[in-house]
């Protein structure tokens, strides 16, 4: 089967490891800051990997010039931006006009999850007059998944209530709003649905062709299996296969055919990487069936938990090197930086330059700063 298919893909030019890793790198402004706005940032990535509220503000601070905290809170405050269950039904910071248009691209994979984790629950139900009840209730004022499905279930009384606010959650483009995901601020994650809150309703013919080759600008070139992957969606052979005229093909050293935009940028493999701070959950670890251009499979385990977390990593030569968090008390912010590897002195004292920026970003300079290095157990 392997030599078949690259046979298939011989006359396709061959990207190697490093080519694969520096162009993600440059699409994900990674080999240099930008100093393009937090919103251009925000719909060029497409959709920022957001369960917990703060892992967006890590991954805009590594990939744009003089970010700041409050510029995001702002777009959140003021319903530029949202926090939506978008690709593979995990929440996402997009913009306003992204929610609108991905939501109705995506939901088949949104249903899909629910039926797969809560259909025996649901069957027999009315789906449509719960949908209708729920939203009801999001809209009269904005509510807690608990609180949710504890209201519904007062109609629908053998049903869980958490396949009730599952369904919700599922049938009806919910929201979180603020203070959740504003920085420095905390609270219960309350919905109401993306309609009330930005006054717009979601998009009536939403192209699946231009979310796709959105992904190719920013993770391409890549396989068909890669962006199934990112998107939670299946079945892309044919929108990709219409596609084809208009896009450049590769071949990977495995013989995988990649796709990508005819103008995207293909930095030379040696380009310098400088070191870097991925936030946890960073897109990049998530958007691909192959990780090994940003991940080597060996060091997946020391970054997916067994319950579900992607560990904050960090980046040398543009490959995950190792992990770090950010511990404080009232007087010392500790940046533990835990390596899986040993750091050439060079890698190690970019790595103390950088982690003191990004001890500055996160907890200001009322603490002091304290960088710590420990080894892999």
């Amino acid at each position: 089967m392997a030599s078949s298919k690259r046979a298939k893909n011989a006359a396709a030019p061959i990207l190697g490891m490093r080519q694969l890793n520096r162009a993600l790198l440059e699409r994900q402004m990674l080999l240099r800051r930008s100093n393009i706005s937090v919103l251009e940032a925000i719909q060029h990535l497409v959709a920022i990997q957001s369960q917990a509220p703060n892992p967006p503000y890590f991954a805009l601070w590594t990939r744009l010039e003089n970010f700041r905290q409050e510029q995001l809170s702002r777009l959140i405050t003021e319903r530029q931006v949202v926090r939506i269950a978008l690709m593979r039904s995990t929440i996402h910071l997009v913009s306003a006009r992204d929610g609108l248009e991905l939501r109705p691209l995506l939901q088949p994979a949104l249903e899909k999850g629910m039926f797969s984790t809560y259909g025996k629950m649901l069957q027999n139900v009315d789906l449509e007059a719960i949908s209708e009840a729920g939203r009801a209730l999001v809209e009269e004022q904005p509510r807690t998944f608990n609180e949710l499905g504890n209201l519904l279930a007062l109609e629908w009384p053998n049903v869980d209530p958490s396949a009730l606010s599952a369904a919700i959650r599922t049938l009806v483009p919910l929201v979180q709003i603020p203070p959740r995901g504003v920085w420095g601020l905390s609270g219960q994650a309350t919905h109401t649905s993306a309609e009330a809150w930005l006054g717009q309703s979601l998009a009536n013919s939403p192209s699946l062709e231009t979310m796709l080759l959105r992904y190719l600008g920013a993770f391409g070139p890549a396989t068909i299996k890669d962006i199934q992957v990112w998107s939670g969606l299946s079945k892309l052979r044919e929108t990709i296969e219409q596609l084809r005229p208009s896009l450049r093909t590769f071949s990977d050293e495995k013989g995988n055919e990649l796709f990508d935009l005819p103008d995207a940028p293909l930095p030379p493999g040696d380009t310098i990487a400088p070191p870097r701070f991925l936030s946890e959950f960073d897109n990049m670890l998530l958007s691909y069936s192959d990780r090994s251009r940003i991940l080597e499979e060996k060091y997946k385990p020391l970054v997916f938990t067994i319950n579900g977390i992607i560990r904050s990593t960090f980046l040398i030569d543009g490959f995950v090197r190792g992990t770090w968090k950010i511990e404080q008390n009232n007087e010392t912010a500790a940046l533990i930086i835990q390596s899986f590897e040993k750091l050439s002195p060079a890698d190690h004292d970019d790595l103390v330059e950088e982690g003191q920026k990004l001890l500055t970003f996160a907890a200001g300079s009322s603490l002091s700063h304290d960088i710590q290095f420990i080894a892999l157990k």
